[in-house]
């Protein structure tokens, strides 16, 4: 399994609430497979829930790299609009409003970057626990 696969099925899993999109790999073969609930459409093999082999894939929540990692960020970067960054994050459509805010600040490229090192370090962790070989 190559790096890019992974992230590609990770991404697939994080696009929206947690529960609503699965996807496992096979540990050996670096297969992936993706289930959606919003489709009801479910590729993943028969033997799934009984092998080992196949890992889930997890959320980006379960790495703390939503809310959480919005917040270190501005805190990081532009510590006086805190306050005004977990006023967006209290309604509906928060990263649309949040990266607005950072389009406003300049710091939009920034934030990307930021984001792209953490879920890579995240993945890499977890793969090294799950004893997961990347190419």
């Amino acid at each position: 399994m190559t790096y890019n696969d992974l992230e590609m099925a990770f991404t697939f899993v994080s696009s929206d609430a947690p529960g609503l999109h699965y996807a496992i790999i096979h540990r050996v073969t670096g297969e992936s497979f993706y289930h959606s609930e919003l489709t009801g459409e479910n590729l993943f093999p028969d033997d799934a829930d009984e092998n080992d082999d196949y890992l889930v894939v997890p959320h980006k929540n379960d790495f703390d790299l939503g809310k959480e990692l919005v917040m270190e960020f501005v805190l990081e970067t532009c510590p006086e609009g805190y306050a005004h960054a977990q006023g967006i994050f209290s309604r509906r459509g928060a990263y649309r409003r949040y990266k607005d805010f950072l389009v406003e600040k300049g710091l939009l490229e920034r934030w990307y970057a930021f984001e792209n090192e953490r879920t890579k370090a995240a993945l890499l962790e977890w793969c090294e626990e799950n004893e997961v070989v990347l190419e």
